[in-house]
C-alpha cells in the first residue's frame, strides 16, 4: 500500500475543476473509495468530489463550465459532470437522520457550512472516509483509515454505522475485494442490524453478492459475513459450518473452511483464464453452493468413514432457495445447477469420446471448460493438501473432439428428415431426439453416416421410433 498520493497523476480534468472551486472560494475534496483506490495503487474508475463553502447553484454554475452536467437525487446535492473523458461526481456535505427502516429511510440535509470532519461521521468504513486535496495532496485522515487499510482491518466511523441496515453487506463485498477482517466492533453493530434485514430490496442485496463474486478474495467475505451474524440469513451456507467431512480427503476440516478455500480458489482461476464477469459470476456461485447437500447427507459408515452420498442432488433444492434469497439473476441459474450436478461425475468413469459429448449435453448452458475449473478449486481447496486437476483429462479430451466450450451440435434436423420423407409431425420430434442421443453416443458423425443411420432405424423398421 502506498503511503503517499502522487496528484500530479490525477486526470488534468479533476484538477481544472477543484482549481475552479478553489477561485471561487470553495473547498474541494476527493472523497470515498477513490481515494481509498488511490493508496492502494490502483485507478479509480471514477472521482467523487465533495465541496465546502459554495452552494449548489454556485456549484452547478462551475461545473457546467466543463463538460456535460446531469443533477441527479436533487435532496442529495450531487452533480455528475463528464469531462475530457472523466465522470466526476460532485456533491455537497450533507448530514443525514434516520426516519425509516431500509437504507433509504434517511432524511437528508444539505449544508455547505458543515466542516469536514462532521460530513465524514456519515460514511461507512474508516477506509471510505479519507478525503484527498487534489491540488496539494493533503490528506484529512480523522478516524484513521489509512492505517485500517495497511492492516486489513474493516472498521465503522461512528455509530451512525447502525443506521443502514446495507452496511453488513457492504462490509462482505468489501472484506473480499480487499482481503480485509470485521473489527469486533463493527461486527456488534451489525448484529443489530438484522431485523432491518427484510427492508432491503433485492436489487440492492444483488449489487452487494454481484461485487463480492468479482473479489479477488471471496473467503474475506463469507467470514465477514459469519462474523457479522449476517450468515444466519444465508441458512443454505450457515449449515456448512460443523459439517463434517473425512480427513483422509479433507485434510482442511468441516465443509464451510474447505467452500471458503475453495472460492478463493475459483477467483484466482477466474483470474488467469480471463474469464469475464458473466462466466466468473457462474464459476463462484456453483463453488459456492457445490456442496449445499453435504450437510443434508453426511453420515459415518460402519468403518467410521464420512460419507455424503448423492449430495450433487441434494444440492438442486437448496441452490434454488439460495440464489432466490441473494437475488441472482435467472440468466445464470441454468449454469450453477448443472455444474454443481456433475461437480463429481469425473470420480465415476474414465473421460471417453462418449462420455465426454454426454457430459458436454448434460453441463448445457455451462461447459466442460468452466466445469474442470470448478473441479480443479473444489480439489485445491483442502489445504495443507496440495492443488490438483483431476478433471485435465476430461478437458483435454474434450479440447481434442472441440467439445470443451459446447456440446455436439445435432447433426439430424427437419430437413434432412424430409429430404427422406419424413414428414413434419411428432413422429419427426421423436426421430430428432433419438438420432441426437445415438450422435453423443457416436452411431454417427457426420451428415452421410447419419443418413445411413436413418435409414437403418426407420419407422418401418422401428415402430416404437
Amino acid at each position: 500500500m502506498q503511503r503517499t498520493v502522487d496528484i500530479t497523476s490525477l486526470p488534468s480534468a479533476l484538477r481544472r475543476v477543484c482549481t475552479a472551486i478553489a477561485d471561487a472560494g470553495g473547498r474541494a475534496w476527493l472523497v470515498g473509495g477513490s481515494v481509498r483506490d488511490l493508496y492502494l495503487g490502483h485507478t479509480p474508475g471514477d472521482f467523487d468530489i465533495e465541496v465546502f463553502a459554495l452552494d449548489e447553484q454556485q456549484l452547478l454554475t462551475i461545473a457546467r463550465r466543463f463538460g456535460r452536467t446531469e443533477q441527479f437525487g436533487k435532496a442529495f446535492g450531487i452533480i455528475k459532470l463528464w469531462c475530457d473523458g472523466h465522470e466526476i461526481d460532485i456533491a455537497l456535505p450533507r448530514t443525514e437522520r434516520k426516519q425509516g427502516q431500509g437504507h433509504r429511510g434517511f432524511q437528508i440535509h444539505i449544508d455547505p457550512s458543515l466542516d469536514e470532519r462532521t460530513a465524514t461521521l456519515r460514511r461507512d468504513f474508516t477506509i471510505n472516509a479519507m478525503m484527498l486535496d487534489p491540488l496539494s495532496g493533503k490528506l484529512l485522515d480523522f478516524h484513521g483509515g489509512l492505517h485500517d487499510l495497511a492492516q486489513h482491518c474493516l472498521r465503522h466511523v461512528s455509530a451512525a454505522f447502525a443506521e443502514d441496515p446495507l452496511r453488513p453487506l457492504r462490509a462482505m463485498q468489501f472484506a473480499a475485494r480487499f482481503r480485509m477482517t470485521l473489527h469486533p466492533d463493527t461486527a456488534t453493530l451489525c448484529r443489530t442490524l438484522l431485523c432491518e434485514a427484510d427492508a432491503l430490496p433485492l436489487p440492492r442485496i444483488w449489487q452487494e453478492w454481484r461485487k463480492w463474486a468479482l473479489a479477488p478474495f471471496p473467503a474475506c467475505g463469507l467470514r465477514a459475513l459469519q462474523d457479522s451474524g449476517w450468515l444466519t440469513l444465508y441458512p443454505e451456507l450457515e449449515a456448512l459450518s460443523g459439517c463434517p467431512q473425512d480427513p483422509r480427503w479433507h485434510p482442511e476440516g468441516d465443509v464451510w473452511t474447505h467452500t471458503c478455500l475453495a472460492v478463493d480458489v475459483a477467483a484466482k482461476l477466474a483470474r488467469k483464464n480471463r474469464l469475464d464477469a458473466h462466466e466468473t459470476i457462474i464459476l463462484i456461485f456453483a463453488e459456492l453452493c457445490h456442496d449445499l447437500g453435504k450437510p443434508l447427507t453426511t453420515f459415518s459408515d460402519a468403518q467410521q468413514h464420512i460419507r455424503s452420498p448423492n449430495h450433487s442432488q441434494a444440492a438442486q433444492p437448496l441452490i434454488k432457495a439460495l440464489l432466490k434469497r441473494i437475488a441472482v439473476p435467472k440468466r445464470y441459474h441454468d449454469h450453477i445447477h448443472a455444474l454443481v450436478m456433475e461437480h463429481m461425475c469425473h470420480m465415476h468413469g474414465q473421460p471417453t469420446e462418449r462420455a465426454v459429448r454426454r457430459l458436454a449435453h448434460r453441463l448445457q448452458p455451462a461447459t466442460i471448460a468452466l466445469w474442470e475449473m470448478l473441479v480443479e478449486a473444489d480439489a485445491s481447496g483442502r489445504h495443507p493438501a496440495e492443488p490438483s486437476r483431476p478433471a485435465l483429462p476430461w478437458l483435454e479430451q474434450a479440447e481434442a473432439i472441440q467439445h470443451h466450450q459446447q456440446p455436439p451440435k445435432p447433426i439430424v434436423n427437419g430437413k434432412m428428415l424430409m429430404s427422406l420423407g419424413i414428414a413434419p409431425g411428432p413422429l419427426m420430434g421423436r426421430i430428432i431426439r433419438r438420432a441426437y442421443q445415438a450422435q453423443l453416443d457416436g452411431s454417427f458423425s457426420d451428415e452421410a453416416s447419419a443418413i445411413r443411420w436413418l435409414k437403418e432405424h426407420t419407422p418401418a423398421q422401428q415402430p416404437d421410433f
